[in-house]
């Protein structure tokens, strides 16, 4: 893992910790709203994440767009409808991995790096726009009792 890029990005990019994991910032906020709420269009920001950490397992009740830009490959992994499912996020021309991918609303999902040294640096547009109060952060006991056939990754990622 390159320290000095991870550190790099996080100071040009005015990175900080995000409560899931990782690191992000906010780069766009729609100045409209949706009608009849106090939801934006479209938020989005560039989010960092390392080997020694991962996206935990989460919830948001919008789509959630992520682009890959730099690093090594990223793995985002989802509960949904009862079922377990991972897609590789990474460079164009890596094996089975896309540099899109789309993490439909409603899904807990979380992350992961594919190397043991790695960083990935991706952007992630939320529509309707992201806000805290849509965000569920789940612990261990309230996915394994829903999820027990899946307990090995989601110890990994509690």
């Amino acid at each position: 893992m390159s320290l000095a890029r991870i550190e790099e990005l996080v100071s040009e990019l005015n990175l900080v910790p995000h409560p899931e994991g990782g690191f992000y910032a906010e780069t766009y906020r729609s100045k409209t709203d949706i009608p009849g709420t106090e939801r934006q269009l479209l938020t989005s920001i560039y989010f960092l994440l390392t080997s020694s950490n991962c996206s935990r397992f989460h919830r948001i009740r919008s789509d959630e767009a992520w682009y890959f830009h730099e690093g090594s490959g990223l793995t985002v992994h989802e509960l949904y409808k009862g079922t377990y499912k991972q897609t590789k996020l990474g460079p164009v021309g890596v094996p089975f991995h896309k540099p899109f991918y789309l993490v439909e609303a409603g899904s807990i999902f979380g992350s992961s790096i594919d190397t043991p040294d790695g960083y990935a640096l991706v952007s992630c547009a939320v529509s309707p726009g992201f806000d805290f109060r849509d965000f569920e952060l789940f612990n261990y006991d309230q996915l394994v009792s829903q999820f027990p056939q899946y307990e090995e990754i989601i110890r990994r990622l509690t």
